[in-house]
């Protein structure tokens, strides 16, 4: 057994396979007959590396009014081993659970260590289970990763303690507080997708627009899932909370609303998460099977997973952009010649960035920064106009 293997297995426990297996086995096409599981010995996380692995967390102590959303993994388990995978050949390590620490930070701590060690050796975390607080220490994963990192939430609403204060008590609740506040600072953008305005105070929204964080109402994404896209793609790690999908298509959760994202847009968003060559993990959260009606969350969330594990399979790694004559450079002017803006076309995926520059110079090899927009970003700019999310980055590299 490697270092990291045995350093990591500490913190889990293992899932009992039986429960998941029918009599007759799995057929050889199903999840279930190709990862890797936790049953008797770790996984091997070295000489046998997987891309990807699935974690559970048995923590929801700081779930606010959800109590039994630790139960979310081994709910979810049942449901996603019968899948059938995908044409590619699936490289899925499930770790088995984390376990409750003695306190919450332990378990934080917990999380934090085996998403630090998965992420440097390029193996994407997948975690199921617990309050939305469990999003912090997905965050404090990077910390000691040297970068900046950018944050992408779906949820319905702003889980931001309006006094934004370190004082806040850390929970499912404020969080956020805990990110953006966090030292050392390492967070470059926050996005929150798919939130409903009567759930979020016009200071919270103030507060966003104040720090050049990016928001996306339901109501900009109903019908228009394609427009989250670009976001996605710029995120190092997404928060899901599942209570952002309406009642009727995913009743297991405490916190669950009459409107949300329909089941087929949060499949949607999950797998344009996975086809992004960024982003490194991505956390389920707040499903909780006692609130459950037979199963129906627990297979959507199953179902969501399936389509991050196809979009990570069919990953176009058109980012960074080389070489240069994979792509096609567009230029376009604005306010009388003021500013020169340049937008990248990737010839493999149609995907689109826009060149912003840093204040001043930074360095010789980074002058600019390359955010993910869209073609409608590029016709506002012939139009004569700034786009907003070229402003709002330009802000952020000062």
């Amino acid at each position: 057994m490697d270092i990291c293997t045995m350093s990591l297995s500490v913190f889990f426990s293992p899932i009992p396979l039986s429960e998941f297996t029918p009599e007759a086995g799995f057929f050889r096409s199903q999840l279930g007959a190709s990862v890797r599981a936790f049953d008797k010995d770790f996984p091997d996380l070295e000489d046998d590396k997987p891309d990807l692995a699935l974690i559970g967390v048995l923590d929801d102590r700081m779930a606010v009014g959800n109590a039994g959303c630790a139960e979310a993994a081994m709910a979810v388990r049942r449901q996603l081993y019968s899948l059938f995978q995908g044409d590619y050949k699936l490289r899925l390590a499930d770790l088995g659970d984390i376990r409750p620490g003695a306190t919450v930070r332990d378990t934080y701590v917990a999380v934090k260590t085996v998403m630090t060690e998965l992420v440097k050796s390029n193996i994407v975390p997948i975690i199921i289970g617990g309050g939305q607080d469990i999003t912090y220490a997905q965050y404090l994963g990077y910390e000691q990763l040297e970068q900046k990192v950018e944050v992408s939430v779906i949820d319905a609403r702003f889980d931001l303690d309006q006094s934004y204060t370190e004082e806040a008590p850390l929970n499912s609740q404020t969080y956020l507080n805990h990110i953006v506040l966090h030292q050392p600072d390492y967070l470059f953008n926050l996005n929150n997708l798919a939130y409903q305005t009567y759930f979020v105070s016009k200071e919270s929204i103030a507060m966003y627009d104040k720090l050049y964080f990016g928001t996306m109402r339901l109501g900009a994404i109903a019908g228009k899932a394609d427009h989250i896209e670009p976001i996605i793609r710029a995120a190092d790690m997404v928060s899901f909370d599942i209570s952002a999908i309406r009642s009727s298509d995913a009743p297991g959760t405490a916190h669950t609303t009459p409107n949300g994202l329909f089941g087929h847009e949060a499949c949607q968003i999950c797998r344009y998460a996975g086809m992004s060559d960024k982003l490194t993990s991505i956390g389920f959260y707040e499903y909780n099977p006692r609130f459950d009606q037979r199963n129906q969350t627990a297979l959507l969330l199953a179902e969501m997973v399936w389509y991050f594990i196809d979009g990570f399979y069919n990953r176009k790694h058109d980012a960074p952009l080389l070489p240069k004559s994979a792509y096609i450079v567009y230029r376009t002017s604005i306010h009388d010649d003021a500013y020169e803006l340049v937008f990248v076309k990737s010839k493999k995926s149609d995907r689109w960035w826009m060149q912003v520059p840093y204040w001043g110079s930074k360095s010789v090899n980074e002058r600019y920064y390359l955010v993910p927009c869209r073609y409608e970003d590029y016709q506002t700019a012939v139009a004569g106009e700034m786009p907003d999310l070229w402003w709002r980055t330009h802000q952020k590299l000062q």
